[in-house]
């Protein structure tokens, strides 16, 4: 039994193997044709006259996936790690949606969660370095958060006393009936979106609002200039040697000890 578990384990978990490559597959092909599934489900003509098919094939797909997901924890060393893993956690959520449809109508559209799961496929065809390229971006935002958390408070600032400057201006009379409604103009307007469904009619209103628009071109700029140079950092840093008792970047080729915690350094 312990033998038929670990091949199972190989052939589910691994990809080096022909029988594991083909398993990733056919769930990867699984997993797309029970996205459709519901997408097409949501078309009113298509639901009223295939019901039983989609029902079906909701519940065929959703009992094959609890399947594999018990299977994975059956199989797996350590069941706990694989549950509280970010892709444990991505695989019991693409399932709970159609249990959850039993008690609550149309949570079973939440299933679109499994898209998700489509990450195994940079898993599957060795596709590594686009992995790579994913963990580059996210060390860029995470350390780029301070900055954009305080360009964001900036922005809430500036859209809070738009919007009061709006509402006396302009007033009832031109859909500003409310402070919260007028920041929620000030918002839209300064992003550039224009839904239309709020406009200044008043020449001071058109006036102040056409200088929103303008700024807004500048703002939408800022944090993506933040993020855009700290990834520029990040490229530049993972070009350099790093120190193998620290882990620290060697700042200069010429350097034969580790600034940061003095080992000699071994290019």
């Amino acid at each position: 039994m312990n033998t038929f578990r670990q091949k199972l384990y190989k052939v589910i978990f691994g990809t080096d193997t022909r029988s594991g490559r083909l398993f990733d597959i056919i769930l990867l092909w699984a997993i797309l044709l029970s996205i459709g599934i519901v997408i097409f489900e949501s078309l009113k003509s298509l639901h009223t006259e295939y019901t039983n098919f989609f029902v079906y094939s909701e519940w065929l797909f959703t009992i094959l996936f609890t399947i594999e997901y018990l299977t994975r924890i059956w199989v797996s060393p350590k069941p706990f790690k694989y549950v509280f893993s970010i892709l444990g956690i991505v695989d019991l959520l693409s399932i709970i949606p159609t249990y959850l449809s039993l008690a609550f109508t149309g949570t079973h559209f939440l299933i679109v969660i499994r898209a998700i799961r489509l990450l195994r496929v940079f898993r599957i065809f060795k596709l590594n370095y686009f992995m790579g390229q994913g963990e580059l971006i996210l060390m860029a935002l995470k350390i780029s958060f301070r900055k954009i958390g305080v360009f964001l408070f900036a922005i809430l600032n500036i859209v809070v006393i738009i919007g009061a400057i709006m509402y006396v201006v302009e007033g009832e009379a031109s859909g500003f009936d409310s402070i919260p409604r007028s920041i929620y103009w000030a918002v839209v307007t300064i992003t550039t979106v224009g839904y239309g469904d709020i406009s200044p009619q008043t020449a001071l209103g058109q006036f102040i609002s056409s200088i929103i628009m303008i700024v807004g071109y500048a703002i939408i700029a800022v944090p993506t200039g933040i993020v855009s140079a700290e990834i520029t950092k990040q490229n530049l840093r993972s070009d350099k040697p790093k120190c193998s008792n620290c882990g620290n970047f060697i700042k200069d080729s010429k350097d034969k000890y580790c600034t940061n915690c003095g080992s000699k350094v071994s290019l």
